[in-house]
């Protein structure tokens, strides 16, 4: 599973052909010489190889996240699959920058470049209304949290089928388990909700979607893969380490 990304992306070589000019003679014996073309290895950047994944996606599928919270959720993924913490080659990604009245839920397959579900799916109670703006880690706080996670097992419990997410990053979402901080269904996560209140309904802190697909998402991404949950948040941002491409 390490570095899944390079045989997504490729390593990409660029040739340069180099040419000379000779002197050519009258002589009829005269010759041409051989001039070979070597081949130069160019290296591109992390943000160029994301990018080109990014198009893969973006020729494939109508919708996606904005490109800068892909490039960090792709980083996220990365050092965990290189830390040998994902099993299966799914990458969630909640961007809370948008409103509950949105579709802000994408699950991504890295093998096919394909996006499995795009849903909506609702935030912490006191973490906003409309939107998303107050997050936390702290038991009681029925706030979400930001960050990586890898998913458990599953449990059957007051929202039925309901799974295990795991905090990767200490201090924002390190307690998730413990919180029960966990995905479900939920009938005020359905777009039905929408049209009657204006937004989504909200929970505890759990990243809950619609109950008409939960059973079929939560079966999919369970074992091992990865969920990134994102916010533009100044404190999250320049304190998590899994969302810089610095070692």
């Amino acid at each position: 599973m390490k570095y899944r990304i390079l045989t997504v992306v490729g390593v990409l070589i660029f040739s340069f052909a180099f040419s000379s000019t000779s002197a050519i003679n009258n002589s009829k014996d005269s010759k041409i010489p051989e001039v070979s073309t070597p081949i130069i290895e160019v290296e591109r950047s992390f943000e160029e190889k994301v990018a080109d994944l990014y198009e893969s996606f973006s020729l494939k599928n109508t919708t996606m996240p904005q490109l800068p919270v892909f490039q960090k959720a792709i980083t996220g993924y990365l050092k965990l699959d290189e830390a040998g913490k994902v099993s299966n080659p799914l990458l969630t990604v909640i961007d809370f920058n948008l409103s509950s009245t949105k579709k802000r839920m994408w699950i991504l397959n890295m093998d096919t470049q394909e996006v499995i579900f795009n849903t909506f799916v609702a935030h912490g109670r006191n973490t906003g209304g409309e939107f998303a703006r107050n997050f936390s880690n702290r038991q009681n706080s029925h706030q979400s949290s930001l960050g990586f996670y890898v998913t458990g097992e599953t449990y059957y419990g007051k929202n039925g089928l309901s799974l295990f997410i795991d905090g990767m990053e200490k201090g924002f979402n390190s307690n998730a388990r413990a919180r029960y901080v966990v995905i479900h269904g939920a009938d005020y996560a359905e777009p039905e909700f929408i049209n009657r209140i204006g937004r989504l309904g909200r929970s505890y802190g759990c990243p809950a979607v619609p109950n008409k697909i939960a059973k079929e998402l939560i079966h999919t991404i369970k074992g091992k893969s990865v969920v990134y949950i994102h916010k533009n948040d100044k404190n999250y941002l320049s304190k998590s380490k899994f969302v810089t491409t610095e070692a």
